[in-house]
């Protein structure tokens, strides 16, 4: 990594900075429609195995724990 860029790019106000990482990772990701598709199909059969009673569910309190 050029160094100098660095420098430079530190020296930016906060929301700059924030700014150039948006611009940044927006050109890097690239949406895939293949493979929205497949997650959309995915999707698609877990919900309709939840509903058909196949899979239970589990709360969030179990999966990310319960708050203070």
């Amino acid at each position: 990594m050029d160094k100098g860029l660095l420098e430079s790019v530190l020296k930016l106000k906060p929301a700059e900075r924030m700014r150039l990482i948006n611009a940044i990772y927006s050109s890097l990701e690239q949406p895939d429609a293949a493979i929205d598709e497949l997650w959309y199909d995915e999707a698609q059969k877990r919900l309709a195995s939840h509903k058909a009673g196949r899979v239970k569910g589990i709360g969030a309190e179990s999966v990310i724990g319960k708050r203070p």
